[in-house]
């Protein structure tokens, strides 16, 4: 197992990288370029350690001199070599406006560096396109003044995200150093992420992968959709664990972790989740499921039946595996109930 703790006589790690120690902005910091690095922008490869500030931020601190290739002050465009050395001070993060609001946080599990939460339904993660009040990161300040830079502006402690109305277990980072490790396990798709999902009708085979390339929806801004020609790969595994008439559970594995992805990729296998009405899910009723007669109801679930279970990747400290899980939501385990109840193909 690789020892986590930086190495001062050979920080080099097999990627060309160098794990940076934990520092304060302003504190210079020391890279060695690896051997797998050839004829690359200084700029890029600053932004590739520090992807939680953007490209910009990065070539506004190396004009300003923070940059030193080889003892010499550095151009955002120079290009590096194998062995070059850079020592490069970290520049403050943009300044956030972030008001902190006392939501309650169901959290699994905390120490000095991690926060694990059980994301509840009907909360964004991060403040976007006007939504700056209400969200995860809203109730994240309140709760803790320790937390990472974030990947991105406004998202302090975010390095993954859920769906707004995707429940289950997330990640959050309290300081840069785990923030940086984590990231690259996503990165580099060294995270192991499972999800449940309730869907519509069963899938022809009980087991399969799903591989099909997602890219922005050609018409509809806020979608994903399938798209062959240009989209970025994109694969997940499903399970089919329990089946009913007319609906299954299912155990889902992503390979990758696009946007929308498990919602597209069961859509485009005509098996869409339930109630997730941007992709063909339906909302069902329980007099629905009873096969009786129509009456005013609720809807047994009113959002999109998906659920994150659970996550297993390296502590960014110890560098041991560890797994956590988030026990499935109220909503999907009474849907599962009638289902039983009502759809069981054993009683048929």
């Amino acid at each position: 197992m690789q020892n986590s703790e930086p190495q001062s006589e050979n920080p080099e790690i097999e990627n060309g990288l160098e794990e940076p120690d934990e520092a304060e902005y302003g504190e210079p910091l020391l890279f060695h370029v690896g051997s797998s690095i050839k004829e690359r922008r200084l700029d890029k490869y600053l932004h590739s350690r520090f992807s939680n500030l953007s490209r910009s931020n990065i070539q506004d601190a190396i004009k300003q001199g923070t940059a030193r290739v080889n003892g010499k002050i550095g151009k955002p465009s120079l290009k590096l070599n194998p062995g070059d050395e850079i020592s490069f001070i970290l520049p403050e993060p943009p300044v956030r406006d972030i008001l902190p609001e006392d939501i309650p946080l169901n959290i699994i599990y905390e120490d000095e560096d991690l926060i694990i939460l059980n994301k509840q339904a009907g909360i964004l993660v991060h403040p976007a396109r006007g939504n700056t009040h209400g969200t995860l990161v809203n109730a994240l300040v309140f709760y803790s003044k320790d937390l990472s830079s974030g990947l991105g502006e406004f998202r302090p402690g975010i390095v993954h995200r859920l769906d707004k109305n995707t429940t289950g277990v997330m990640i959050v980072t309290k300081n840069n150093n785990a923030q940086w490790k984590v990231a690259k396990q996503f990165e580099n798709r060294q995270t192991q992420k499972t999800y449940l999902a309730i869907v519509h009708g069963t899938p022809e085979l009980t087991a399969d992968r799903i591989k099909a390339a997602l890219g922005v929806h050609p018409q509809i801004r806020e979608k994903y959709a399938i798209r062959p020609e240009n989209g970025k790969e994109a694969i997940t595994f499903y399970e089919v664990i329990e089946a009913f008439r007319g609906f299954s559970f299912l155990e889902l594995t992503p390979k990758t972790g696009r946007t929308h992805q498990l919602r597209v990729h069961l859509s485009y296998l005509k098996h869409p989740i339930v109630a997730d009405d941007m992709y063909g899910g339906k909302l069902v009723y329980q007099w629905q499921l009873e096969d009786s007669e129509p009456v005013v109801q609720e809807p047994v679930i009113n959002r999109v039946a998906l659920h994150a279970f659970s996550i297993e990747f390296k502590h960014p400290r110890t560098d041991k595996m560890v797994k956590f899980e988030a026990p499935l939501p109220d909503d999907m385990q009474n849907l599962l109930t009638i289902l039983r109840k009502y759809r069981s193909i054993q009683t048929q």
